[in-house]
């Protein structure tokens, strides 16, 4: 018993460690770390055949549809009404600095032309039109960085084998080197064909634990083709070698409401947190749970508190328009950051731990108070801040804010301050 378990331990050790092999990354990928810290709000999509069916992207594997089944539902998808421009331009209306979109999700159906696999948007539909390079160029165009989000699950596909156990790394069934390569044909496909490409969005990793994923190939593949590119995996766990940056899913860093982080550790990487503008990832007709402005303002103070950029999810309809709700909602958070980007875009968080008033963000010698929640006493306190502060007023009037600084923190005075529903913003001077 004592062998066995050892050798198990020394299969997960290994199955765990993989990746690591040393990753130095390029200059070009720290940069962009550091211009991806600077965006702080991008545009989340999750957009597939799966929108037809008007009850979000897990329907296949929820509603228990077999995959020669579901695959028909590429017959008829033909999203005419897409507009590769229109969306662009609905994310900068909403201060969004970067776009994410699901390339090919859990379904296994690929939303750009590839010719890795026929099941995909350009050969398989009446569409016959490649949509996420319209959106690439177009986003190449208006200066937003374009992230690809790629499922390294398959429910369908022979290869990968869905279901099947996990003996020595490698499902029992299927062919796992086969599976590997396709992900590698269209990962570079992704990283070679098309522009404005700043990231690569990993998910699917823990519906198998336990089976080798390569990842020391498949992240120095990205890696060797464009050095710039940053890679993250949302696997919940702690960061692994060759990732350059660490996604949370609905939950903030170091949060775990929701369930998906339990194991999570948070890295030295920069953070992202990520969040529905409803309760579904892809388009679902009966969902109205619409979030407010004021609860989206507030994600993204509190994200960017925690030194996390905000990536906020829709799901278009299958004709290719982002529903209005959506639109007139992300148009007011636009207007916030018009007028409040200051406090957001550019800065780092963990100034202090977050409080039960809000939370402080900070760009070079400011530092920006953001009272979110009304305190019981007529102040607020930001405890074991050392920085010596000489000046405090309100951002949305220049007015003087009464403040005190002492051993245990600075004192603010809101006593004779009218708080603002959504946050009120007091920037700190300090030398």
């Amino acid at each position: 018993m004592i062998k066995k378990a050892l050798l198990s331990a020394l299969f997960l050790f290994t199955v765990t460690a993989y990746a690591q092999t040393g990753y130095k990354p390029s200059q070009s990928n720290l940069a962009y770390r550091d211009a991806f810290q600077d965006m702080k709000f991008g545009l989340f999509v999750h957009w597939g055949i799966y929108s037809e069916l008007g009850d979000g992207e897990w329907v296949m594997n929820n509603k228990k549809i077999p995959y020669a089944n579901y695959k028909r539902l590429a017959d008829f998808f033909n999203p005419q009404a897409f507009d590769a421009k229109e969306w662009v331009q609905f994310a900068k209306r909403a201060g969004m600095k970067y776009i994410t979109i699901t390339s090919r999700h859990h379904d296994g159906f690929s939303m750009f032309g590839t010719k890795a696999s026929p099941y995909n948007i350009v050969d398989a539909t009446p569409y016959h039109k490649d949509p996420l390079m319209e959106l690439a160029k177009e986003c190449q165009k208006e200066g937003i960085k374009l992230h690809f989000y790629y499922s390294l699950l398959d429910w369908g596909r022979a290869d990968y084998a869905f279901g099947s156990p996990i003996v020595n790394g490698k499902p029992t069934k299927g062919d796992w080197d086969s599976y590997i390569k396709f992900m590698k044909d269209q990962l570079t496909e992704l990283i070679t064909n098309y522009p404005a490409v700043g990231a690569i969005w990993f998910d699917g990793q823990w519906e198998r634990r336990d089976v080798n994923w390569h990842f020391d190939e498949i992240y120095g593949l990205i890696h060797k083709l464009n050095p710039a590119i940053i890679v993250g995996n949302n696997h919940h766990l702690a960061p692994m070698e060759g990732e350059d940056f660490q996604m949370f899913e609905k939950d903030l860093p170091g949060g775990n409401t929701t369930g998906f982080s339990g194991e999570s550790k948070v890295g030295e990487l920069p953070l992202e947190t990520c969040e529905t503008i409803n309760n579904s990832w892809g388009f679902n007709i009966t969902d109205r749970k619409y979030k407010s402005v004021k609860q989206i303002v507030r994600y993204i103070v509190n994200a960017a508190g925690h030194n996390a950029n905000f990536l906020l999810n829709v799901g278009p309809m299958p004709n290719g328009k982002i529903q209005p709700e959506f639109a007139d909602t992300l148009a007011l958070v636009g207007n916030w950051m018009k007028k409040n980007g200051e406090s957001i875009y550019g800065t780092r968080g963990n100034v202090i731990q977050s409080q039960d008033w809000g939370t402080v963000t900070s760009k070079n010698k400011t530092l920006f108070v953001h009272i979110i929640s009304a305190p019981e006493q007529p102040y607020i306190l930001l405890p074991q801040l050392k920085a010596k502060i000489t000046k405090a007023m309100l951002m949305s009037n220049g007015s003087s804010v009464k403040f005190k600084q002492l051993p245990e923190g600075v004192f603010i005075y809101t006593d004779n301050i009218t708080l603002d529903p959504t946050d009120t913003i007091i920037e700190l001077s300090t030398i």
